[in-house]
């Protein structure tokens, strides 16, 4: 919990220095591909920017380095190397993630998920995110994923609403209105 919330607190701080220099997009893209560093295990990127066994001038020069991969800018290259002085490298990707939120946020996107028993035709796919940014008033992109246990309809989430109109949804309705009446 707390590294969210410091993560937050980072991303809103660089999120406010991309306003002010028209880079909010910029900036998520490059903390995104850093944060991709890090989850690739055999590369050690993590490991070697915050194990405090490794000397602090080589922590540097392996973020300048990846400051120099993304080509980032003086101001993003400036916020990598302070994540760095302050013991905060670990919690990148959770900044990238908080920093994606804000820019998404900014730009009137939504993330939502939709769940269905079989693959969805493009059709279906299209009146459905049509219909879902409708009910939420912003941009919708969706992600898709099968669960045959669903056994038809869908489920579809965005945000904190979340549609259910699955088969087996109706069954358990049915199924507990039918013990309610015993």
């Amino acid at each position: 919990m707390k590294s969210t919330i410091l993560a937050r607190r980072y991303a809103k701080a660089l999120f406010s220095l991309g306003k002010q220099e028209e880079k909010v997009e910029e900036y998520s893209e490059k903390l995104s591909a850093i944060a991709a560093l890090y989850h690739d295990e055999s590369a050690g990127i993590r490991d070697a920017l915050v194990n405090p066994l490794y000397p602090l001038d080589a922590r540097r020069q392996v973020m300048g380095r990846i400051a120099e991969t993304v080509q980032a800018d003086q101001m993003l290259g400036g916020f990598l190397k302070l994540l760095l002085e302050k013991n905060r490298a670990a919690i990148l990707p959770d900044i990238a993630d908080e920093m994606r939120i804000l820019a998404d946020r900014a730009q009137n996107i939504s993330h939502g998920l939709v769940i269905s028993a079989v693959p969805l035709g493009d059709e279906l796919l299209a009146k459905t995110q049509a219909t879902l940014e409708k009910l939420t008033g912003t941009r919708v992109l969706l992600e898709t994923e099968v669960d045959p246990a669903l056994i038809g309809g869908i489920v579809a989430k965005v945000g904190d609403l979340v549609l259910d109109g699955s088969i087996k949804t109706q069954l358990n309705g049915l199924k507990e209105s039918i013990k309610g009446r015993e």
